[in-house]
């Protein structure tokens, strides 16, 4: 019964997540458009009125840049350039919103943008905690069907550490190992760095120093920051996993460090009584 929620529960995710980018990019789109033209008129009056650039006319243009950026539009950019807020980027952006990663280099500006946001980070970590929990209810139930299946109790456990390095391995390759490869690529970063986007991602640490898609001098594709957002998903649901595995291997590491002594002792104190000779017993006549 478990098992069959499952895909009800994966379209209802990816439901969720769609519904999101569809409403972030209807609120922030418009607004985006408008303070573009905003800074374009600013740049514009700026060529018509400075010939020359001294420090006060460079701390004064310096300033609408630096709103632009609060606004999520890239100065850098031109008109040709996809929006922040295309379908693409606004399913990418419900994304971090539901998995908490956060990057920061995207917000809404607009107050119906902010409190829609409120309301789907309020349901949607939910969410997304129970899609990533079910996940690994479903790759739980797939190891002890192959347990059953091994008819042989020595057997099952060969099979069942062979699955876990299989899960391991291949995890780490499709997410961790291949994924740095593409983005350097794409975005131009070497591996070390697209190996670093990757794991502070996936970890939902999010310092947002590096994000997929902001290059203002790429051309991307439009559903590459989609792809992305999936990826993030489910590479989620995998080390969250792998934390797991190693929370349970600490946490009997420490019970195993810190137990061991008194078992110790006891074992010693029980020892040292069973070596002592029985003492003579005085009987008493009544």
């Amino acid at each position: 019964q478990q098992m069959g929620w499952t895909p009800l529960l994966v379209l209802g995710y990816l439901f969720y997540l769609l519904l999101g980018a569809m409403v972030f990019q209807l609120l922030e789109r418009q607004a985006e458009t408008h303070f573009w033209d905003q800074f374009q008129l600013e740049k514009l009056k700026f060529l018509q009125n400075y010939t020359c650039l001294d420090r006060k006319a460079l701390e004064q243009f310096v300033q609408v840049p630096m709103e632009a950026w609060e606004k999520g539009v890239n100065p850098e950019g031109s008109s040709t350039n996809p929006s922040n807020w295309d379908f693409s980027n606004s399913f990418f952006f419900a994304g971090t919103v539901v998995t908490t990663i956060g990057y920061g280099n995207l917000s809404p500006s607009t107050v119906a943008g902010q409190i829609f946001c409120v309301f789907y980070a309020l349901f949607g970590v939910p969410l997304n905690l129970a899609f990533l929990n079910q996940l690994g209810k479903s790759l739980n139930a797939h190891l002890i069907t192959l347990e059953r299946w091994v008819q042989k109790p020595g057997r099952a456990q060969v099979v069942q550490t062979l699955a876990v390095a299989i899960f391991l391995t291949a995890g780490t390759l499709l997410f961790l190992v291949f994924p740095p490869l593409v983005f350097s690529y794409i975005e131009g970063w070497s591996y070390g760095e697209g190996f670093y986007f990757t794991f502070i991602t996936l970890s939902t640490i999010g310092f947002g120093d590096y994000v997929v898609g902001t290059n203002p001098n790429k051309h991307y594709i439009p559903v590459y920051r989609s792809l992305t957002a999936i990826w993030i998903v489910f590479g989620l649901a995998w080390l969250a996993l792998v934390f797991n595995v190693g929370a349970d291997l600490m946490e009997k590491f420490l019970q195993l460090k810190w137990y061991k002594p008194d078992l110790s002792l006891a074992e010693r104190a029980t020892i040292k009584l069973e070596d002592e000779p029985e003492q003579p017993r005085i009987h008493i006549p009544s």
